[in-house]
C-alpha cells in the first residue's frame, strides 16, 4: 500500500493521542492539542471560504506566535501554500517575495501591517488582508480580523484536498549570492523526512516542553512545526527572545529543550541574573545558523549543566542534513569532546553526503582537503520558484551542491570551513553582501565597495564594509553605516566601515575577497565560517 506522506498526518496524530495535553503556550493563551487542532481546521475553513484553495499561495508576516504555528496547519490542510517572510526585512523585500510567489492572501501580526500598508499598490494580486492582533491592538482599516475570520467555522477538518507528497507545503524565501532572495520550494515528503530527522536525532518526544526561541520563519522553524506537533510536546512561544523572558519560561513551564541560532545562546550564557532562576530541568539546545565558538559549548555543558547539539543545514534542505552528534566507539573526552560537538557533524537519516574536490571527486578523509558539501535525500527541495536556471545551477548529477566548503575526518564528520556563496550568517540571519554592495553604490561618496563577513563573539560573524571613497570626498564610517541603516534591514548594514584606496581584484578585474576577510580570520586556524 502506498499513501502519500503529508504534514497534515502529524496535526491527526496530535488531535488523537494527545487531545487533552497542553499544546501551546502563549503568553497568556494556553490551547490544548483539541483546542489547537480546532483552531487549524477552522483556519482552514475561513481561508477556503475566501475562494484560497489547492496551490494558492497565503503569505504570512509575523514574529513566534500561536496564529504563526496555525497557519503552517490552516493552509496545508487545504492544499494552499504558506509563504512565510522574515519580518526583520523591509517593505521592498515584502513587496517583491509576495509578487513574486503570487501570494492570493496575507496574514500579519499587527505591528507589521503598516509595513504591509505601504505596499499595497505593489501587490495587485493580493485579495485578501488578514491581521493577527497582538495584545491591544485593533484591526487597522482594511484589514479583517483573524478571530472574527474563524468564528463560527466547523472545528472538524475541512475536505481532504487529494494531496500528492511532491505537492509544495511552502515558499521559504532565502538570501542568495544575488540581491533578490530565491523562493525554496518544499514539500510535504520533504518536511516527512526532516521531521523524521528531527524526532530521531534530537530526541523530540511527549514528554518535552520545547521553547520556540527560533522565529517559525526559518525554514518553518527547521520543520519543529510538524516534528513537535507529531510527538505531542508542549510548544512554548516566545516572541522575544529576551534572556530574563527566557529563564522565567526554562523555570515556569519546564523547559527542556530549544533550537536557535548562536546570538540567542549567548544572550541565555551572559546573562547576569541567571542565578536567580532556579530551572529544574536540564534542557538540550540545539544550534545551527553558524557554528558558535568552541567556548560556547563547554560552558554551556560546564557551567550550566545542559546539553549542546549543533546541526548544519539549508533551507533548501528542509533544512537538517548533518548532526554533530558523539558515537560510542569515538574516543573522545574533555575539550576533544566539546571540538567534536561543534562541527557540522554526520549525515542524519536518509542524507547522502559527499564533499566533492577537483575533478567532481570525493576529497580524501583526512579533515584537510577542502572540497564543496553536496547532498541528495528525500529532504532535498523540488526547485526555485519560476527560477529554473537557478535550480539547475545547483542540482547536479543528482545532488544538490550547497556551495559550503567543508573537510571530513575519518568518522564521516565534516567541518565547514568556507563558503563558495558570499553569504554572510550573522545571528543566524543570510545577509547577502551583493545587495548590501548594491546599496553601498547609492551613496554619492562611495566609488567602489566590497562587503565580507568578519568574526564576531555574539553574532557568529557581522558584515564588514571595505569603501573606496570618490575622488576628493570625505566620509565617516558612522556616516557610511546610518546610510545602510536607512536602506536596509539593520541586521544586514555593516557594522564596521574601512576605507582603502582599492580593492584588491584579479589580473581579469574579479574582486578577491578572500583577500579582505583572511586577516579577521587567520586566528581562527583556517576556519571561514564562525
Amino acid at each position: 500500500m502506498e499513501v502519500p506522506m503529508t504534514v497534515n498526518d502529524f496535526l491527526f496524530r496530535a488531535e488523537t493521542l494527545y487531545g487533552p495535553k497542553v499544546a501551546v503556550v502563549d503568553g497568556e493563551r494556553r490551547f490544548t492539542y483539541a483546542e489547537f487542532a480546532a483552531r487549524c481546521h477552522r483556519l482552514a475553513h475561513a481561508l477556503a471560504g475566501l475562494g484560497i484553495g489547492k496551490g494558492d499561495r497565503v503569505g504570512i508576516l509575523s514574529p513566534n506566535s500561536h496564529h504563526f504555528l496555525e497557519s503552517f496547519y490552516g493552509t496545508s490542510l487545504i492544499g494552499a501554500v504558506l509563504v512565510p517572510l522574515n519580518y526583520r526585512l523591509v517593505s521592498d523585500d515584502f513587496r517583491y517575495a509576495f509578487a513574486h510567489s503570487g501570494a492570493k492572501a496575507l496574514l500579519a501580526d499587527s505591528d507589521l501591517t503598516g509595513a504591509l500598508d505601504a505596499i499595497r499598490e505593489g501587490l495587485p494580486e493580493v485579495e485578501h488582508w488578514i491581521v493577527a492582533r497582538y495584545g491591544d491592538a485593533p484591526a487597522p482599516d482594511g484589514w479583517r480580523d483573524w478571530e472574527e475570520l474563524i468564528a463560527g467555522q466547523p472545528e472538524t477538518p475541512p475536505p481532504d484536498p487529494e494531496l500528492d507528497e511532491n505537492d509544495l507545503v511552502s515558499i521559504n524565501y532565502t538570501s542568495g549570492t544575488t540581491a533578490r532572495p530565491k523562493g525554496v520550494m518544499l514539500t510535504h515528503r520533504n518536511f516527512y523526512a526532516n521531521a523524521y530527522h528531527y524526532i530521531i536525532h534530537m530526541g523530540a518526544s511527549h514528554d518535552d516542553a520545547a521553547m520556540w526561541t527560533l522565529p517559525m520563519f526559518h525554514c518553518n522553524g527547521w520543520g519543529g512545526v510538524y516534528a513537535l506537533t507529531a510527538v505531542g510536546a508542549k510548544q512554548v512561544i516566545v516572541r522575544t527572545p529576551e534572556p530574563e523572558t527566557l529563564y522565567r519560561l526554562m523555570r515556569d513551564e519546564g523547559v527542556t529543550f530549544a533550537c536557535m541560532a548562536p546570538a540567542v545562546l549567548a544572550r541565555i550564557l551572559d546573562f547576569e541574573r541567571a542565578d536567580e532562576y532556579a530551572i529544574a530541568t536540564k534542557p538540550r539546545f540545539a544550534v545551527a545558523g553558524a557554528p558558535p565558538p568552541l567556548t560556547f559549548v563547554e560552558r554551556l555543558e560546564e557551567e550550566r549543566g545542559w546539553t549542546f547539539m549543533q546541526l548544519y543545514g539549508l533551507t533548501e534542505t528542509a533544512p537538517i542534513l548533518t548532526v554533530a552528534e558523539p558515537r560510542p566507539h569515538i574516543d573522545a573526552e574533555g575539550r576533544a569532546r566539546y571540538r567534536l560537538k561543534a562541527r557540522a557533524g554526520h549525515p542524519s537519516l536518509g542524507v547522502r553526503l559527499r564533499v566533492v574536490g577537483e575533478g567532481g571527486r570525493d576529497v580524501p578523509r583526512d579533515d584537510a582537503s577542502i572540497g564543496e558539501v553536496a547532498a541528495r535525500g528525500n529532504m532535498v527541495f523540488k526547485g526555485y520558484w519560476n527560477q529554473p536556471a537557478e535550480t539547475a545551477s545547483v542540482v547536479r548529477d543528482g545532488y544538490f551542491y550547497t556551495g559550503d566548503l567543508a573537510t571530513v575526518d575519518e568518522h564521516g564528520s565534516i567541518n565547514i570551513v568556507d563558503r563558495a556563496k558570499d553569504v554572510i550568517i550573522s545571528g543566524g540571519e543570510n545577509v547577502s553582501s551583493i545587495e548590501v554592495e548594491d546599496t553601498l553604490y547609492r551613496h554619492p561618496k562611495v566609488l567602489e565597495a566590497a562587503v565580507v563577513g568578519v568574526p564576531d563573539e555574539r553574532w557568529g560573524e557581522t558584515p564588514l564594509a571595505v569603501v573606496v571613497l570618490q575622488e576628493g570626498a570625505e566620509a565617516t564610517a558612522e556616516e557610511i553605516i546610518a546610510f545602510c541603516r536607512d536602506h536596509l534591514a539593520h541586521f544586514k548594514a555593516p557594522r564596521r566601515v574601512e576605507f582603502v584606496r582599492e580593492l584588491p581584484r584579479t589580473a581579469t578585474g574579479k574582486l578577491k575577497k578572500f583577500e579582505l576577510r583572511e586577516p579577521y580570520w587567520a586566528e581562527g586556524g583556517g576556519r571561514r565560517v564562525n
